[in-house]
């Protein structure tokens, strides 16, 4: 299952363990052992990382470069479409199902936040998230040669389009990024939502480049931008695209924890009475149905 790391005996690198905690814990201390199978789970994510910076550069190399598709208004549609597919085909593979395939630092620290990630693993996976980033832009540069390090390709680095000032683009990105917390809250409350939850993820990235990415520039991964800014010696945009992004993150998540406890208190005021019984109290709230650790 996407998102919630599953435990897979077959992989040398994850012992059999104890499950993982089910509850938001602080974020890791020297004290607190890792996760089980955390190495293995790490591992995925900066192969999977890496892919998506791969392709995600090689996109941009042929859909902006004079000797590929030359840009135009249907590059950022077409570069969506494509790196949506892949992120759901990503996130449905074997690693993604071991990892979660989060492939983004937000969306570990959202889910952390949503109770769905051990506090614990966070480091690591930001660690291999970004660490990724890094190798897949470079083996961009390694497959497509010089073309791929200058203009207008500059390692597929994100740039806020005309008029766009770095508020309106921390604004834009929070601002998607709150909304995914709340989507990815929805679908993770009910099986149904789980099992298409790659492919709605899928979907609102392609359409998110599509309409942003002229204009914003269209990240909304903190990993998207930090290989690219690093490597193209353009790291002033980093904490426009790094930070807009976990605030919106980190927010959406919170106000995701203010509904679920107004609800919750709203049922546990109500008291259900079968006919000649006692009173049933309301079921658990839906965070209890979410079981990191478990496919």
């Amino acid at each position: 299952m996407a998102l919630t790391p599953a435990h897979h005996p077959a992989c040398p690198l994850c012992p059999p363990a104890p499950e993982a905690p089910r509850s938001p814990a602080a974020l890791p201390s020297s004290a607190a052992p890792p996760s089980p199978g955390l190495l293995c789970r790490a591992v995925c994510e900066f192969g999977l990382t890496a892919v998506l910076l791969l392709a995600v550069v090689s996109g941009v190399r042929w859909l902006f470069a004079p000797d590929g598709y030359g840009g135009g208004g249907a590059a950022f549609a077409l570069l969506g479409a494509g790196v949506g597919a892949l992120l759901a085909a990503l996130m449905v593979s074997a690693p993604g199902r071991r990892s979660g395939g989060h492939l983004n630092p937000a969306v570990t620290l959202a889910l952390w936040r949503l109770g769905a990630f051990p506090g614990r693993d966070v480091v690591p996976y930001l660690v291999a998230q970004l660490s990724g980033s890094v190798v897949g832009t470079w083996l961009a540069g390694l497959v497509w040669g010089p073309v791929v390090s200058g203009p207008p390709v500059s390692h597929a680095v994100v740039r806020p389009g005309p008029g766009w000032g770095d508020g309106a683009v921390v604004a834009a990105e929070a601002g998607v990024l709150a909304g995914s917390a709340l989507l990815l809250a929805g679908l993770l409350a009910r099986p149904v939502g789980r099992r298409v939850l790659p492919y709605a993820v899928g979907v609102v990235t392609a359409l998110f480049i599509a309409v942003l990415g002229p204009l914003s520039g269209g990240s909304a991964n903190p990993a998207r931008q930090f290989g690219p800014a690093l490597l193209s010696g353009e790291p002033g945009l980093l904490w426009v695209y790094g930070g807009g992004p976990v605030l919106g993150a980190v927010a959406g998540a919170g106000l995701v924890a203010v509904v679920r406890g107004r609800l919750g208190a709203g049922l546990a005021a109500v008291a259900y009475r079968r006919p000649g019984g006692p009173p049933v109290r309301p079921g658990r709230p839906w965070q209890s149905r979410i079981r990191p650790g478990r496919p």
